[in-house]
């Protein structure tokens, strides 16, 4: 007798989100963002979705778009840089985007 393997019976395809629930609570910068009506109810409702905190939505969205602008890649690769200085617990800056 021959058993059929696992995939043979799942005939539906399982919805999966974009993003990657949180691994362990890396060091942080706190920033603050002003938002329109409908960014907030997203980015609140993808959180939600996910279980995790919309920070950690803004943080993977940013580390998705970035490696994904090809553009972006190369324009970063050409500017001087200084090497990130690590982050201290309680750190903030503001930024406000227009």
């Amino acid at each position: 007798m021959q058993r059929r393997k696992d995939s043979e019976y799942r005939q539906e395809a399982i919805p999966m989100s974009v993003l990657k629930a949180p691994p362990k609570q890396p060091k942080t910068t706190v920033v603050q963002l002003r938002l329109d009506g409908e960014a907030r109810m997203k980015l609140t409702k993808y959180a939600e979705f996910l279980d995790c905190s919309p920070s950690y939505v803004v943080t993977e969205a940013l580390k998705l778009v970035c490696n994904k602008d090809k553009q972006f890649r190369s324009w970063l690769s050409s500017q001087q840089t200084e090497p990130s200085k690590p982050t201290t617990k309680g750190e903030s800056f503001q930024l406000e985007l227009r």
